[in-house]
């Protein structure tokens, strides 16, 4: 397979491309650590280029991206292969998705999760300050330490903890 060749030259070295089998390739659209990274799976059945390659988003790679955010790239790349049929186009479908990454994932919201003595911090640095709704009754980090420290060894507050001081 003439494509199979291409492939393998272009993308020889590149830590993105993987070779499954001789027709089933994955490529990685964006730096590893990157949130808006994904992985796009191409398959190619007996009858390739004249159908249409098998593409998935599957790979546990992808298992923060919401379905609608996979359904959507997977129906843009179905345009460019709809383009593209007739003519080796694995090359292309990648290309064209580093090409769009950021618009395929624009509205995939990115989740910085660290997971840190099970406290983890979900950071969305596109919302404005302003849009969060700030709950007034939200105890301040420092406050729920000084609550935390003020447990015993069982995890339980001692009696009065939350006694309200009358005497001002």
């Amino acid at each position: 397979q003439m494509e199979l060749e291409a492939l393998r030259s272009i993308y020889e070295g590149d830590l993105c491309f993987r070779e499954l089998s001789p027709v089933s390739f994955q490529y990685r659209i964006g730096e590893n650590g990157d949130p808006k990274a994904f992985l796009i799976e191409v398959s190619w059945p007996e009858t390739y280029p004249q159908t249409a390659p098998v593409i998935s988003m599957d790979a546990f790679f992808n298992n923060t991206i919401s379905s609608a955010i996979k359904q959507s790239i997977l129906d843009k790349l179905m345009v460019e292969v709809e383009a593209n049929l007739g003519t080796a186009m694995t090359y292309t479908l990648f290309e064209y998705a580093k090409d769009n990454k950021e618009v395929f994932m624009e509205n995939q919201p990115v989740n910085t999760v660290t997971s840190v003595s099970n406290s983890i911090s979900i950071g969305t640095p596109d919302v404005p300050p302003s849009k969060k709704k700030e709950k007034k009754e939200q105890l301040s980090k420092t406050q729920k330490r000084k609550l935390a420290d003020k447990t015993d060894n069982k995890g339980e507050l001692p009696r009065g903890w939350n006694w309200v001081d009358v005497i001002k």
